[in-house]
């Protein structure tokens, strides 16, 4: 397995898969078949890759490609899986690069089909398979979040769970003593409006607190 990993660097949000897609075609009666799924981690990735090996162990070839994260931020890897050198793996890796979708990985199965399609065919064949499977793909746009603790007297609990929700925040736990603490998740753009509003609402009584 190739490994490229860049230089370290805050990204704006990107494209990720929202969900696995997968696509089939067949060249000279070889049968490529291409499934494309998240990988937030390089661990991710290998695991999607051995799932595509315990899925179909009669597979002459499991070739793959990820892209964890992305930008200048990211980790690549890649394998022919027994083809020729530079036929499956690299054209496989040139599709990801060129679709803008990061966290990725990709794994094309190819059962031989007894025809041999020379170096250029292969080339051809694994670039198809890996364009089918994205033209299928369903992304979404993947923002950087963070948790906040928000401890508040009870007066303040309905006004601060109408923020979060105006600012597109996710509650993640809540508990209930002398006073209450709200657990919530917000995409960084929308973290510091809240934090802001919070403050001036409660007349600097309440202060969201960043957990990570």
């Amino acid at each position: 397995m190739a490994v490229i990993q860049s230089a370290g660097c805050v990204n704006p949000p990107y494209l990720i898969p929202a969900e696995s897609a997968r696509a089939e075609i067949i060249i000279n009666k070889s049968r490529f078949l291409t499934t494309v799924s998240l990988a937030k981690t390089v661990d991710q990735a290998r695991e999607a890759i051995a799932a595509s090996r315990a899925e179909f162990p009669k597979a002459n070839h499991h070739v793959y490609g990820f892209r964890v994260g992305f930008g200048r931020t990211v980790t690549e890897g890649m394998s022919d899986d027994g083809e020729p050198s530079g036929t499956a793996g690299r054209p496989t890796m040139a599709v990801l690069r060129g679709s803008n979708v990061g966290d990725i990985v990709l794994v094309t199965v190819r059962f031989f089909g007894g025809i041999k399609l020379g170096a250029g065919g292969l080339v051809r064949a694994y670039t198809e398979s890996a364009q089918a499977s994205l033209s299928l793909l369903k992304t979404e746009l993947k923002v950087e979040r963070q948790v906040v603790g928000i401890e508040l007297p009870y007066s303040f609990y309905k006004t601060a769970k109408l923020l979060i929700s105006a600012h597109d925040g996710d509650i993640v736990d809540e508990t209930f003593a002398a006073q209450v603490t709200i657990i919530a998740r917000f995409a960084r753009p929308d973290l510091a409006r809240f934090s802001a509003e919070v403050v001036d609402r409660s007349a600097g009584q309440v202060t969201p607190i960043v957990l990570d």
